[in-house]
């Protein structure tokens, strides 16, 4: 029978217990699907969270790379400078940041499903209310004490580091305190609604024979901007009274991911209201026009729609950012661009 004193050789029980090797083999594979899975999962969460209420969408990918190094960076510094040893201290001390944490993701949590104008029906009855506080305050009262602990414990085994720790660690955790305070009384002394807001060249050829283009069946994508008024109006100009207009639009939200039309949250809701709208002021002017909306990465769907519209011409809006902008934030112009076989105006 194996001595275990830590966390990280503890899969050696299994063997001996089981009585085979493939027991601890498996423990090593299902420990490592449960941490892809609970990394995906956050992943998703705060993608849900960045576009819905922080009005942030990034590109997935670096959205995923930076996840995967928050989860990676420590660990692997760990073991290359203290070794494989200390591993077992990083995951208790991460374990510890983990309930320290807890008390600025419950007490949001708490405000936001008691909001009876966000919750609607589902929000969370009065009872429930208590019950979800009381655990709040418990959860903030033992990490409070187990800070204090140990800052006091500190200051007793490092005595000449004491000024150190009153500059710099006390500072920190009144800062953190301060923090905690304003996110717990600050929703109920302002209730704000959140806003659901170079080539070669080649040769010259003979133009002899040009007769003027007519654009029969234009898409217009729309992404709710204001460049949306340039984006129709430039495509108006194009195929003219007698085109027909095809105004689109792709729901990228995390819900429009998976679910695709499915989906019927707020933004999908808010999105085809609007394109109703711009289609209904087109129609008054006496275009022909109709609406789409799409679901999921718009630089598949852009292309699919088009080509079920059958379009001679697709015009959308870009809103010139530069290389950084479009290396966090995604560029869908230049990629659905490539995958057309029509002409692309880009207005700007």
């Amino acid at each position: 029978m194996y001595e275990v004193s830590d966390i990280q050789d503890s899969y050696k029980f299994l063997a001996p217990l089981l009585g085979t090797d493939w027991a601890s083999i498996l423990f090593g594979v299902a420990l490592v699907a449960a941490g892809q899975s609970s990394t995906i999962t956050g992943t998703l969460a705060g993608q849900v969270v960045m576009e819905g209420y922080l009005n942030l969408r990034i590109a997935p990918w670096l959205r995923r790379l930076m996840t995967r190094l928050v989860a990676i960076t420590p660990a692997y510094l760990v073991i290359i400078f203290y070794g494989e040893e200390k591993t077992g201290a990083l995951l208790v001390l991460s374990q510890v940041v983990l309930s320290l944490q807890l008390g600025f993701a419950v007490i949001p949590l708490i405000h936001f499903t008691s909001d009876k104008e966000t919750m609607g029906v589902f929000a969370i009855k009065n009872w429930m209310k208590v019950c979800a506080w009381l655990i709040a305050l418990i959860i903030i009262f033992l990490n409070v004490k187990l800070v204090i602990q140990e800052i006091t414990d500190l200051l007793h085994k490092d005595p000449e580091h004491a000024i150190l720790i009153w500059l710099l660690v006390i500072p920190i955790c009144i800062a953190t305190a301060g923090l905690l305070l304003y996110i717990t009384i600050k929703p109920v002394l302002d209730k704000r609604k959140i806003e659901l807001k170079s080539i070669p060249h080649g040769t010259a050829v003979d133009l002899s024979s040009l007769t003027p283009l007519i654009y029969k069946k234009v898409a217009i994508t729309i992404d709710f901007s204001s460049v949306d008024a340039k984006t129709i109006q430039s495509a108006v100009a194009q195929g003219g009274p007698h085109a027909s207009y095809l105004l689109l639009h792709v729901v990228e939200t995390a819900g429009a991911m998976i679910y695709g039309s499915e989906i019927a949250d707020h933004e999908a809701n808010e999105d085809a209201f609007a394109l109703e709208n711009y289609a209904e002021q087109l129609k008054q002017q006496g275009f022909n026009t109709s609406i789409k909306i799409g679901y999921g990465n718009p630089r598949r769907t852009i292309p699919q729609i088009v080509n079920d519209f059958d379009a001679d011409m697709l015009v959308m809006g870009a809103h010139g950012h530069n290389w950084a902008k479009d290396l966090v934030f995604g560029t869908t112009v230049d990629i659905v661009r490539h995958r057309v076989n029509i002409p692309v105006l880009i207005v700007r």
